[in-house]
């Protein structure tokens, strides 16, 4: 499947960039100082309209090649076996707006970030007794969102294969941070996949469907993918990219953001996250001299880690920096790396801070 991509563009910021920075949110980065990001403040993108939903008459079917189809209310699934998830959910195109020239999309330029506890039942436990067929290859995820999306109708949907839909904590999930889930945030039921871009966590999930190919959506074949040059067919998006955020201290100006504080000692802190293994390292620098920050224990397999530094600020402006290192040896490159669609910009977050 195949549709017409909007070519990059240098300078201002769009009309449409605009609407769609007003439609969607980012966390504010003093949200960083939350374990948990209130439900309030967890970035949001919604590619479409939010559907009309009522957790009474919706169901979720789960259908194609599987020993029987069936169909499952909310209430009958707050009656199965749930497990509770901390999870760091990322915008595959988190720091686009930081990149030119840039794609026309959601102009995001660091905040397109969380991490929440979601409730809901294991896809394992619904699949333990509806069995898939031998010849089952991937499994469909469909919204109930639907628009149009370079020329193409359909409802947003993502698939993933057997072997990483049967994950432990893969959920069809119901509830974020112990209440019912909000209607932005994929109401009644929505799909959570851990460590992975969040365009895999399909929202307002209203049928699973297992085939026996590959699947050919459009926000499958023909977007989130890795493009070096434009016309290549590039490589998924799937787990995240080794990443950290600092809160920026002391207080902003309203327009620039530009943060303000008076010299002496001042803690730093932040949270770093990988997709792929959990965090080693993560250094801190001031005007380009690193050291080591302190972590924090892990608080779970999925979830993002708190650092902290102490910074004797001296009168002056400085350029305050901060990047992370994974088990894997992958560690945050300094600057952004180039992509055609703007995804996985996971370069060393730069604050300037004015010491008075």
């Amino acid at each position: 499947m195949t549709g017409k991509r909007r070519p990059p563009i240098v300078g201002r910021y769009t009309q449409e960039e605009l609407a769609l920075a007003s439609r969607n949110s980012g966390m504010p980065l003093e949200a960083l100082r939350y374990d948990v990001t209130p439900a309030g403040l967890h970035y949001l993108l919604i590619h479409f309209d939010i559907p009309a939903a009522d957790a009474g008459p919706w169901r979720v079917r789960i259908d194609g090649l599987v020993s029987r189809a069936c169909t499952y209310s909310v209430a009958e699934l707050q009656r199965l076996p749930a497990r509770t998830l901390r999870v760091t959910m990322e915008c595959a195109g988190n720091g686009r707006g930081q990149t030119s020239p840039r794609y026309p999309s959601m102009p995001w330029l660091e905040e397109g970030v969380s991490t929440a506890e979601w409730t809901g039942v294991p896809l394992s436990v619904l699949f333990a007794e509806i069995q898939l067929r031998q010849s089952a290859q991937e499994i469909v995820f469909h919204g109930a969102d639907r628009g149009i999306d370079r020329g193409i109708e359909h409802s947003f949907s993502r698939s993933l294969s057997p072997v990483e839909a049967m994950r432990d904590g893969v959920l069809v999930a119901y509830a974020m941070n112990g209440q019912p889930l909000l209607p932005q945030h994929g109401a009644p039921l929505r799909l959570v996949v851990p460590d992975w871009y969040g365009m895999a966590s399909v929202k307002w999930l209203e049928r699973i469907e297992v085939i026996d190919h590959a699947f050919e959506g459009v926000q499958q074949t023909s977007s989130y993918h890795f493009r070096d040059a434009p016309g290549e067919k590039g490589v998924p998006c799937t787990r995240m990219r080794v990443n950290s955020l600092m809160a920026p201290p002391g207080i902003p100006d309203y327009y620039g953001r530009r943060r303000n504080l008076d010299a002496g000692p001042v803690e730093i802190l932040g949270r770093a996250w990988s997709g792929d293994a959990p965090i080693r390292r993560v250094e801190f620098a001031v005007d380009g001299a690193w050291q080591d920050a302190v972590l924090d224990d892990p608080v779970g397999d999925h979830a993002w880690r708190r650092w902290t530094v102490r910074w004797s600020a001296t009168p002056g402006t400085h350029e305050l920096r901060c990047r992370a290192t994974d088990e894997t040896g992958a560690a945050q490159p300094l600057d952004p790396p180039w992509d055609v669609t703007g995804f996985g910009n996971n370069a060393a977050q730069r604050v300037e801070v004015l010491v008075r």
